[in-house]
């Protein structure tokens, strides 16, 4: 006990501070999770940012955050990056591309959560929302509406290949043909969206409606419709996906899925801090 307190005392003298890497290479927690997201300035994804940032803080960990543009090569470096940076964990937001990396952390055991994304065969902790029934809800209103020609404006990822999958059943339901020339993937960005609305509604039988599978896509699609002087809602529906700022304060305001974005950044921190308590606790030595 004496040598004990001699020596925070001379640690209060030098003014030490413990090193977080060596914290790591003695097998100790870091306090640390690395949150890997596709687009930083994507509204949704900010807003999961801001909700995951928090509870963390809650937690007493810190947040390393990643933009990966969506390119696997990013992502397999942002996480090489980190695990040499000891983080205690990752969360990995919606496009996650690279599941080689993804296995990779199971493999090794590394404490790892899906956020908005979804791996049906990997087995890991996954936050999501029921992207197929909101593709679902979204097509049968649009049906309600008196819609037949249906097109769909989507991402190339889960979330919106699950709506899309709803968006085919809702027509078969109604015994509505779907026609695969109307459904189109975009980028992330509001021009290619629009672009792709412009050449939708130049086609020779153009939708009546647009079912886009989030919210910058519908921005993207109102724009489009616009170019070409078709009113909204009298001329063309446009329905959107995550109910963001975007959405509200659009002219007309989109119709729109709305999605409990803070609950499941809270919800991710909440099963990732849960995976990193465990891990610890069976990495002790008695």
């Amino acid at each position: 006990m004496e040598r004990k307190q001699k020596v925070l005392k001379v640690a209060e003298e030098l003014n030490y501070k413990p090193s977080v890497l060596a914290s790591a290479l003695t097998g100790k927690r870091t306090s640390t999770i690395g949150f890997l997201l596709p687009d930083i300035s994507n509204s949704v994804i900010a807003e999961m940012a801001r909700a995951v940032e928090d509870r963390a803080v809650e937690y007493g960990f810190n947040l390393v955050i990643c933009s990966t543009d969506f390119k696997p090569e990013k992502e397999e470096c942002y996480v090489s990056l980190l695990r040499q940076r000891s983080v205690d964990g990752f969360i990995l937001a919606a496009g996650f591309r690279n599941k080689a990396v993804v296995s990779e952390l199971l493999k090794e055991a590394v404490p790892v959560v899906l956020l908005s994304e979804y791996h049906p065969h990997l087995a890991i902790n996954t936050v999501t929302v029921d992207n197929f029934m909101g593709g679902y809800e979204l097509a049968t209103h649009l049906i309600a509406l008196g819609h037949g020609r249906i097109a769909v404006i989507a991402e190339d990822n889960s979330s919106s290949q699950e709506r899309i999958h709803g968006y085919r059943k809702a027509l078969q339901d109604h015994n509505l043909e779907v026609h695969e020339d109307l459904i189109v993937i975009s980028d992330s960005s509001v021009d290619h969206a629009q672009r792709l609305a412009g050449d939708l509604l130049d086609s020779l039988h153009p939708p009546t409606a647009i079912m886009a599978c989030n919210d910058i896509l519908a921005i993207g699609t109102l724009l489009g419709a616009r170019e070409k002087n078709i009113k909204i809602p009298e001329d063309l529906s446009i329905t959107g996906f995550d109910n963001t700022l975007l959405s509200k304060s659009s002219d007309p305001p989109l119709t729109t899925v709305q999605i409990p974005i803070r609950n499941m950044g809270s919800l991710a921190v909440d099963l990732l801090v849960e995976e990193i308590e465990k891990k610890m606790k069976e990495s002790k030595q008695f």
